[in-house]
C-alpha cells in the first residue's frame, strides 16, 4: 500500500498523475514516483518524501511528454523508505513497470528462482519480485504474461502494470487490495481509491478480488484471472470534490471535528421509524423474527472502529439484551472462534477496505453466521461482500485519525441498538425516549465544539508532558481508549486508557505529579466511583483533567480542569464526551509542530495484514 493512479487518454499525463497522488496524500506515505510510456521506452522518475519533492524531481529532469502512465505513494513494509525502494518497479530490461499495494508472501521463494534465471533484483521489496516475475513471463502480450505472473503469486495485491512495447493499454488487477477503474470520455483512469480521479470522473468500476482488467483509451475488458469474461456495473458517485478539500481550514483533522454535528445528522437522517418508535435500516435486511432469534453477535474490527465496538456491545447487551463479543479482526480468523448460524457477526470499518476486518467478515461467513458491514464508503469490498449493512454516511474522511467517522459508527450502533431493543427488550416509552434523545445530540455537539479555545488554553499548559493516562468506567472506557488513540497518533505523545478501576492494578505506579489523568467522568451510575478514582491520583500528586457533566460543580474542587458537557442518555454519552478529546490531541499536536493529517508511519486505509 498506499496508493496507486494510472491514466491513459489524450491528456498530458504529469499534471493528472501529480494531482491524484495529491489526492492520496491522506492515506499516508513515505515515498512517491511516476512511469510513463513514451517514444517507446518507460520514464520512471521516483524519491523518498512527499509528493512536492517528487514534482521537484521530475521538473528538474525535464518534462516528459506522453499519455499513458502510472503513480504510486508507497507506505513502507518490505525494504526502508528510501528512493530505490520507491515504486514503480520494473523488471532487468526496464521494458515492464508496476505500481503495487498490498504484500507478496511468496517473494522469497519467488526471488532465488528469479536470480537463478538471471534476473537482477536492485531492490529490497517484495513488488520488484512481482515486477520482475512479468517480465519473466512476458513474451509480447502483457495481459497473459500478468496473469501467468500472478497464478504464482501467494498474498494481496492492487496492481497497476505498463509495457513500453505496448503503450496503448493498462493491465490492473486486484486480489485483497482495493481497486478501481474510471470510466471517462476517449480515457480511462485506474486508482485505489475514488478520491484520486474525482476531479476527471464519476463513473467508476470497482474490481473484485481475482478480477483483472485491460484498460485503454476508449474501452475496458475485464475479466477473471483464470480469463472467463465478467461484466461489471458502472456506479455513479455522488459526493463533491469539495468534500475533500480544506475549505480553509489549517488541517483535515479540524475540519472532520467541526462537521461533526452533521456526521451525527447524516448517519441518522430517514432511519428513525417514528411510529414504532424504532430504527428502520433496511440494508440489514433482517426480518423481525431474525432479529429476535440472534442468539450472539460478534463485533470484528481494528483500532479506532475496534473502541466503536466496544460501547456497541455496552449498548447491544444493556439494551437488548443479546450476549455480544468483540473481536480484534486481526486475532479472529487464527484463533478458530465458535460461530454458529444464529451468530450475527457484525465488521466495522470505515474505508470498508481494512484487510484484517474483510477476512475477519469472510471467516464468520464461512463458519455459517450471517454477516453485516458497517462502512463509511460505498462499493468497498466490505459493503459489497456482507449480507447486508448500513453506511455511516460520515463523508470522505480525510486525517489518518479517525474523528467523525467513529462518532458516526457509534450513531449507527446506536440505531442498530434500538432497531435490536424493540423486538427484544425496549419498550415503546423507552424506545421514544431513545430516539428523541439522538434527535438532540448534533446540537449538543456543537456546544461542546465551542468550547475549543478553552481546549487550546489545556493544550498549552501540557503539550511538553511525555504520558498521559485516560480513564473511564462503563460506556466511557472505551473512550478512553479513543482519547489515549488520538494524542499518541498525532502528537507522538506515550498514553493508554484504562477502566478507572484498573488503574489500582498497576498503572497507579507511574502517577506524580508530571503525569496528567484524562477522567471521563460524566453523572452516571459510575460517577461516585471515578470521584474516587480521582481522589487515588490526586493523592498521589497526579494532575486531573476532567469530562464532567453540565451543572457538576462538585467535581471541579477535586480536579485541575474540568471540561463540562451536556447531558444524555449514559448509552449516548460517547457521541459527546470524546469530542473534547479530540480536539485536546489535536490543539497538541498543533503546538508541538507535528503533522496532524498525516502522521508518521501511518497509513489511513491498512490494506495488509
Amino acid at each position: 500500500m498506499c496508493g496507486i493512479v494510472g491514466y491513459i487518454g489524450s491528456q498530458p499525463i504529469l499534471p493528472i498523475l501529480i494531482e491524484g497522488l495529491k489526492r492520496l496524500e491522506y492515506r499516508g506515505y513515505d515515498s512517491a514516483g511516476i512511469s510513463v510510456v513514451a517514444n517507446g521506452k518507460i520514464y520512471t522518475q521516483k524519491t523518498a518524501g512527499k509528493i512536492s519533492a517528487l514534482e521537484s524531481l521530475v521538473a528538474a529532469n525535464g518534462r516528459i511528454e506522453g499519455n499513458v502512465g502510472i503513480a504510486h505513494t508507497r507506505w513502507a513494509t518490505h525494504g526502508a523508505p528510501t528512493t530505490v525502494n520507491a515504486h514503480p518497479h520494473g523488471d532487468t530490461e526496464d521494458t515492464i513497470s508496476i505500481a503495487h499495494n498490498g504484500i507478496i508472501e511468496n517473494y522469497r521463494f519467488l526471488k532465488r528462482q528469479l536470480e537463478e534465471s538471471g534476473a537482477q533484483l536492485r531492490t529490497d521489496t517484495d513488488t520488484e519480485v512481482l515486477a520482475q516475475l512479468i517480465g519473466h513471463f512476458y513474451a509480447g502480450d502483457l495481459e497473459d504474461a500478468v496473469r501467468l505472473a500472478l497464478k504464482r503469486v501467494e498474498g494481496t495485491y492492487g496492481l497497476a502494470v505498463v509495457c513500453s512495447e505496448e503503450p496503448d493499454k493498462i493491465v490492473v488487477a486486484r486480489n485483497g487490495s482495493p481497486l478501481v477503474l474510471g470510466i471517462g470520455e476517449n480515457q480511462n483512469f485506474v486508482a485505489s481509491d475514488v478520491a484520486a480521479i474525482l476531479h476527471h470522473t464519476r463513473q467508476v468500476i470497482y474490481l473484485d478480488d481475482h478480477e483483472m482488467a485491460v484498460v485503454e483509451r476508449d474501452r475496458f475488458r475485464t475479466t477473471s484471472l483464470d480469463n472467463v469474461r465478467v461484466t461489471k456495473d458502472i456506479t455513479e458517485i455522488d459526493w463533491e470534490l469539495s468534500s475533500i478539500e480544506k475549505a480553509g481550514y489549517p488541517h483535515f483533522m479540524l475540519k472532520e471535528i467541526l462537521e461533526q454535528p452533521d456526521t451525527v445528522c447524516n448517519a441518522m437522517r430517514g432511519r428513525f421509524d417514528e411510529e414504532a418508535m424504532s430504527a428502520h435500516l433496511g440494508g440489514i435486511d433482517m426480518r423481525d423474527e431474525e432479529l429476535r432469534d440472534t442468539e450472539r453477535i460478534i463485533i470484528t474490527a481494528c483500532g479506532t472502529s475496534w473502541h466503536a465496538g466496544l460501547i456497541g456491545e455496552y449498548m447491544l447487551e444493556e439494551v437488548a439484551r443479546i450476549p455480544v463479543e468483540v473481536e480484534y479482526a486481526s486475532e479472529f480468523r487464527y484463533r478458530n472462534p465458535i460461530v454458529t448460524p444464529k451468530t450475527l457477526a457484525i465488521a466495522i470499518s470505515q474505508s470498508g477496505e481494512t484487510m484484517d476486518t474483510l477476512w475477519a467478515m469472510r471467516e464468520a461467513k464461512m463458519k455459517g453466521s450471517r454477516a453485516l458491514g458497517i462502512c463509511n464508503v460505498v462499493g468497498s469490498t466490505i459493503a459489497r461482500e456482507s449480507d447486508g449493512g448500513v453506511y455511516s454516511h460520515a463523508g470522505p474522511e480525510i486525517g489518518v485519525a479517525s474523528t467523525k467517522a467513529f462518532t458516526a459508527q457509534i450513531t449507527v450502533l446506536a440505531l442498530l441498538t434500538l432497531a435490536f431493543g424493540r423486538v427484544r427488550e425496549m419498550d415503546r416509552e423507552h424506545g421514544k425516549e431513545f430516539i428523541d434523545e439522538m434527535h438532540t445530540l448534533p446540537a449538543k455537539i456543537q456546544r461542546i465544539l465551542g468550547q475549543s479555545d478553552a481546549i487550546l488554553e489545556l493544550a498549552e499548559i501540557y503539550k511538553e508532558h511525555d504520558n498521559f493516562l485516560y480513564l473511564g468506567r462503563g460506556y466511557n472506557f472505551p473512550v478512553a481508549l479513543e482519547g489515549a488513540l488520538k494524542l499518541k497518533e498525532i502528537s507522538y505523545i506515550h498514553a493508554e486508557g484504562y477502566p478507572a478501576a484498573e488503574m489500582k492494578h498497576g498503572p497507579i505506579a507511574l502517577i506524580d505529579k508530571n503525569m496528567p489523568v484524562v477522567f471521563i467522568a460524566p453523572k452516571d451510575r459510575a460517577y461516585e466511583k471515578v470521584v474516587g478514582n480521582i481522589e487515588e491520583v490526586r493523592a498521589r500528586s497526579g494532575r486531573v483533567i476532567a469530562i464532567a457533566t453540565d451543572g457538576d460543580e462538585e467535581i471541579g474542587e477535586k480536579v485541575d480542569h474540568v471540561i463540562h458537557i451536556p447531558k444524555t442518555l449514559p448509552c449516548l454519552m460517547p457521541i459527546l464526551s470524546v469530542i473534547p478529546l479530540q480536539l485536546l490531541a489535536y490543539h497538541i499536536a498543533v503546538l508541538r509542530g507535528c503533522d496532524v493529517d498525516q502522521p508518521r508511519n501511518l497509513a489511513k486505509s491498512v490494506t495488509v495484514e
